[in-house]
């Protein structure tokens, strides 16, 4: 633990010494890093898809330092500091842990999830909705996934989970009776209705979309890239083939998934 305090206290001081000394690292504000920070964050994410430690390792450290910047910023403003950051959040693993740190018993890992949710709901007060610490700002796909887990944690879900292809189907059914009806803005809808339920069934089945998704994006490019460096060294446009003639070569590639 002594290591830990030593390197987290040199962190500090150097945050210190940059917010005194360094042009940049002066101008910065709250609103100022946020672009930063998303990107930051989605190295790190990049980085653990990749199963990369060693870079899991750096981008941790990035992401630690946005932490401690954005908390020396507030403290200057005397509105808090890390500190309070730290507290907090140990206050809120507390609380919400009453299994581990009460005397709660639960008998596996989706009531714990269930619990976290509806204690989130008690701390908010009764005039909070379970959808109300959703962010606006995240990706559809995320969203619709998050969504999801929160209503779930209240009971609104299925109570087994090969029901969510009845609905499924009956999604994609609807789906192709707007496509027939020409009705972009219906099928636009009845799109978003199919996806979401999708959404919905990997959860139950314990997969996350946006990995699955992401996993099956570089699957694709693997392939295509095949396709198209084999199709250059043959002199030969991709434009000029039938669909036919690349699917011969995107066959071939598959055995390097």
């Amino acid at each position: 633990m002594k290591d830990e305090l030593i390197a987290f206290e040199r962190l500090l001081n150097i945050m210190d010494e940059l917010r005194e000394k360094c042009p940049w690292d002066k101008k910065q504000t709250i609103k100022s890093l946020r672009s930063l920070t998303i990107e930051e964050v989605y190295e790190l994410v990049e980085a653990i898809s990749e199963n990369d430690f060693s870079e899991i390792k750096k981008e941790l450290g990035d992401v630690l330092l946005h932490i401690v910047f954005y908390s020396k910023i507030a403290s200057e403003k005397k509105l808090f500091d890390i500190t309070d950051v730290i507290n907090g959040i140990c206050d809120k693993l507390v609380f919400r842990h009453p299994h581990v740190f009460g005397n709660i018993s639960v008998k596996d890992d989706k009531e714990v999830e269930e619990n976290w949710e509806k204690l989130k709901i008690s701390k908010k007060g009764g005039g909070k909705s379970v959808l109300s610490g959703v962010p606006s700002a995240l990706p559809a796909l995320v969203k619709a996934n998050r969504i999801q887990q929160k209503v779930r944690g209240v009971g609104f879900d299925w109570e087994k989970k090969h029901q969510i292809w009845d609905k499924v189907f009956e999604e994609l059914d609807e789906l192709k009776t707007e496509i027939d009806s020409f009705n972009k803005n219906k099928i636009e809808a009845e799109f978003g209705d199919l996806l979401f339920s999708v959404i919905n069934a990997a959860r139950l089945y314990d997969v996350d979309p946006e990995s699955a998704l992401e996993r099956t994006n570089k699957k694709f490019i693997k392939r295509f890239n095949y396709l198209e460096k084999n199709t250059i060294k043959k002199g030969i446009s991709l434009k000029s083939m039938s669909l036919d003639e690349m699917n011969v070569i995107w066959e071939e590639a598959k055995q390097f998934d």
